[in-house]
């Protein structure tokens, strides 16, 4: 049957308003477009646990929770489910979006439950197995802790405790046996951290065009400009942070900088914005005054109330930071030309700015092969990360 278009009229007369549906023709011209359903297969992400992608090293694994086919399933189940915010509309990969590689391009930073505000960048997931320290101000050192504070903090996901989420996923009927299927303990604190733990672990990606000519000798994986990129990367000084040891990279040695990101910000807080971003590609100047929510990020100096660590944030892998935009802790860059662009110019200088960040003085072409050997450091088995994920159904917000 053809679907009928609707038109609505509306007469306003004093105290009275008459309203009048009548049916559009077969020809009214229509803008929507249907939106295909999302969908995807699962893939062996235990083969990519065992047996890693090239250029990667084996996967840290925790002894108390070894990984388990189960605990993957029942960790993606968690990781897509809405329920797990306090209102039931918030779930873990609505910060982490699998096409977006694991972070969100859309926003600077994510807004959380009721639209609050949340101070930084979403970081990608991927290979975040490696990560010996965790979030931008390193405060967990273990991803089976890490995931609570999402699930707790009043900007992100809200639960007022552990146990109303314990008692969430019990209620459910779907989770019935999963736990205990998975874990000898079954549901607990301890479970759910996890499976959680577990399936972002699974999530390793590698293989990349720079992976198979660099560590594989394929001499035709990388383009020229990428190659000479890597050639300006290591000559800039890049690698002694982002680090490529001899049988696989990293790209980050997992330590905490001041790039005069965090001390610009700081030092600029306050004030009125020249223009406010409303969407991708939508940018508005504000005609009236407003205020706005703190800017203040003291980076680490958060996490250990030392102040030798204001405004140092851990330096992220480069891995797949193609696919990742935004940049830096606050999403402050949109692209990677961005980046370059602020690290040619010497970032912001000031005292404790990290000295081997200098004025670079590359030219156009430069910072062109620059961006080149970055985009090829994306790797092979992205989209089938993708798929596995929206192989899981979304929890219903009921």
């Amino acid at each position: 049957m053809a679907r009928i278009a609707v038109l609505t009229a509306t007469l306003l007369l004093p105290g009275l308003a008459l309203v009048a549906s009548v049916a559009a023709p077969e020809d009214y011209p229509r803008s929507s477009t249907a939106v295909p359903a999302i969908t995807g297969a699962p893939a062996a992400l235990m083969e990519g646990l065992h047996k890693p992608p090239l250029g990667l090293p084996p996967v840290p694994v925790s002894p108390r929770n070894p990984p388990s086919a189960e605990k993957i399933a029942l960790g993606r189940k968690l990781f897509f489910d809405r329920r797990l915010s306090f209102n039931r509309t918030l779930s873990c990969a609505m910060c982490h979006v699998p096409e977006q590689g694991f972070t969100q391009h859309e926003v600077k930073t994510p807004v959380g439950i009721e639209g609050r505000f949340v101070r930084r960048n979403s970081p990608s997931l991927l290979n975040v197995a490696y990560r010996t320290v965790l979030f931008h101000d390193g405060r967990e050192h273990s991803l089976e802790n890490q995931v609570w504070q999402p699930l707790l903090k009043d900007n992100e996901m809200a639960n007022p405790s552990i146990g109303f989420v314990i008692d969430t996923i019990r209620a459910a009927e779907d989770y019935r046996g999963l736990f205990e299927a998975a874990f000898e303990q079954g549901l607990t604190m301890e479970t759910i951290g996890m499976a959680l733990a577990t399936y972002q672990r699974a999530l390793v990606s590698g293989n990349s065009a720079f992976d198979r000519w660099y560590f594989a000798g394929d001499k035709d994986a990388l383009s020229a400009s990428a190659q000479r990129g890597w050639a300006i990367f290591q000559r800039s000084g890049c690698v002694s942070c982002h680090t490529v040891a001899a049988e696989y990279g990293q790209f980050t040695n997992d330590a905490f900088y001041d790039t005069g990101i965090g001390y610009a910000r700081s030092m600029g807080a306050g004030g009125q914005p020249g223009s406010v971003r409303l969407a991708p590609g939508v940018t508005v100047t504000p005609t009236v005054e407003f205020d706005m929510p703190d800017a203040n990020d003291l980076g680490r100096y958060e996490a250990t109330g030392r102040s030798e660590d204001r405004w140092l944030y851990r330096t992220p892998t480069l891995r797949n930071v193609g696919i990742t935009a935004p940049y830096m802790h606050d999403g402050s860059f949109p692209d990677l030309a961005a980046v370059v662009a602020y690290y040619n110019a010497g970032a912001t200088p000031h005292e404790g700015l990290d000295p081997r960040i200098r004025p670079l003085e590359l030219g156009e072409q430069e910072l062109s092969d620059l961006v080149s050997f970055l985009e090829s450091l994306t790797g092979s088995n992205v989209e089938q990360l993708q798929r596995d994920a929206r192989a899981q159904p979304i929890g219903d917000a009921r």
